[in-house]
């Protein structure tokens, strides 16, 4: 184990535990004064491994115990998620793949990361004889109370609810993503038809999430690959935009900040979404072309609250343990200069992370994020 590693760990054991895991920070504050833009004391983290890695049983290692995983409480916590994947139905096995199908009939191979779609629940460009899940299957007995629960033993931090996935990728797992690009190239009236569909479904969704008192509305939709706007930026203004634009504003209605988690490159459409009401993007991938987070903050820094931008296919596991330390301080000290920041890796840590580098992140962010000894 490092040597920073060891003081990092022991002097964890010298101070009251309230005091040591920073029970008293107010966390939600914090957060809603970022996304005012104020400049604050601590810098808000989130700090998050992927389930399917095992960084966390190497950091146990690393430290020599588990209880680095009580050093750290993230700023945001995600509370009210409907479940709109939690219901697969399994139909068979074979030698290789374990198969299953979701609430909207689409069939996934579940033994891959990310889930493989086999056979998509729409399989020609049509909606004809095709009827959308009972809302209530994304609301299990029980939903109401464990959420409300979940949200009074996280009162000191930024709770957000989820709807599930964003109207560009659960048309694509509705159809395949082939042919949904297929779709908006040669069938651009049912491309059309499919997204407004999905966007009344998820309407109900979310008027359910919405009634849970949540800080904000945690949207999530991929519309970028590394180069751009998938789709391109004016078919995304045409067709997603208007019924983007309709849900932020409910969340808005409702008295909830607006967040979207968003991989790869939206450089093209950011003042788009600034227009509709986003509060906060989260990702904020650097790699992608035009996401650098440094050259974002200059020219959007005073609209939108970035969470995310240290690099998850570069720096974090490529880079040398001291390089990274000096982006994630670097990062932090400009960022969440005058506020409009939150300190996250772009995507949870990847099982491809060395275990050095995750235990630098986690100090990092604990250092930038937590009450001194």
């Amino acid at each position: 184990m490092a040597e920073s590693a060891i003081v990092f760990f022991l002097s964890s054991r010298r101070r009251d535990k309230r005091e040591k895991y920073g029970m008293g920070i107010d966390r939600k504050q914090i957060v809603i004064s970022a996304i005012g833009h104020e400049e604050t004391s601590l810098c808000p983290y989130t700090f998050a491994w992927e389930p399917e890695s095992d960084v966390d049983v190497r950091l146990d290692a690393y430290y020599g115990s588990d209880e680095w995983r009580s050093r750290f409480r993230n700023y945001i916590v995600r509370c009210a998620r409907a479940y709109d994947s939690g219901e697969f139905r399994r139909i068979g096995f074979d030698t290789y793949a374990a198969v299953e199908t979701d609430l909207y009939g689409s069939v996934w191979r579940t033994d891959r990361t990310p889930l493989h779609l086999e056979e998509p629940a729409l399989k020609g460009p049509s909606l004809g004889g095709y009827r959308f899940p009972d809302p209530d299957r994304f609301f299990p007995d029980g939903w109401e109370e464990r959420v409300r629960s979940d949200i009074a033993e996280n009162l000191d931090c930024f709770t957000v609810g989820y709807q599930g996935l964003g109207l560009f990728e659960r048309a694509w797992a509705m159809r395949g993503f082939v042919e949904l690009l297929t779709d908006a190239a040669a069938e651009p009236a049912f491309f059309a038809d499919l997204i407004a569909a999905v966007a009344d479904h998820q309407e109900r969704l979310l008027d359910r999430v919405l009634a849970i008192p949540i800080d904000g509305m945690m949207f999530s939709d991929d519309w970028g690959d590394q180069r751009g706007v998938i789709i391109g930026p004016q078919r995304w203004r045409d067709v997603l935009k208007p019924h983007i634009g309709r849900s932020y504003a409910k969340a808005k209605s409702a008295g909830k900040f607006v967040l979207t988690h968003c991989c790869g490159s939206i450089a093209d459409i950011l003042p788009d979404v600034i227009e509709i009401g986003l509060d906060v993007l989260e990702s904020v991938q650097p790699e992608a072309e035009g996401m650098n987070p440094y050259k974002l903050k200059q020219l959007y820094g005073d609209k939108l609250t970035f969470w995310g931008g240290l690099g998850s296919q570069s720096i974090i596991p490529f880079g040398k343990p001291d390089e990274l330390r000096k982006e994630i301080r670097k990062m932090a000290a400009n960022m969440a200069k005058n506020g409009g920041y939150v300190l996250a890796c772009a995507k949870a840590l990847q099982a491809e992370t060395p275990t050095e580098n995750a235990a630098v992140v986690l100090e990092e962010f604990i250092a930038l994020g937590e009450q001194p000894a």
